[in-house]
């Protein structure tokens, strides 16, 4: 950055507020209850060594694990690399672990034209602490 060029943000608490501010974010249960009306899609964009750690939602469900570092690039609908479901009316709902990458994700999918795209509150922690379906632990 030249010495005449501005944040856009004074810090990533900003920028995470500004990303939430055009979100219709929503809690666990909603997503599963949109997930279970098949009109969203889940998107876990956790790391796998995190998803290993922590748990993963239950398979069964309408979910896609995209990792952070592509999300973009799979739900453009103008991108060669896009998943079948990448459509600017997707409802596309983002978890993180906590909730808050998600935010910054979602933020960006609405900015590539992906307007019904949201995160959930609290992320995957959240998920589990509502009691909704994950994965079976692997055994030790």
């Amino acid at each position: 950055m030249s010495g005449d060029e501005t944040p856009r943000y004074d810090g990533v608490d900003e920028m995470l507020a500004d990303a939430r501010s055009h979100l219709d974010r929503v809690d666990a249960a909603q997503a599963h209850r949109e997930l279970l009306a098949g009109d969203a899609i889940l998107v876990d964009i956790r790391p796998a060594a995190q998803r290993e750690a922590e748990g993963e939602v239950d398979p069964a469900l309408p979910l896609q694990v995209i990792e952070r570092n592509v999300l973009e690039w799979r739900f453009d609908p103008r991108s060669e690399a896009r998943v079948p479901e990448a459509s600017y009316d997707a409802r596309v709902i983002v978890l993180c672990q906590e909730g808050y990458t998600s935010s910054l994700a979602a933020h960006a999918l609405q900015q590539l034209g992906i307007h019904r795209a949201t995160d959930v509150v609290g992320g995957f922690a959240a998920w589990r602490e509502a009691g909704l379906p994950v994965a079976a632990d692997p055994l030790p």
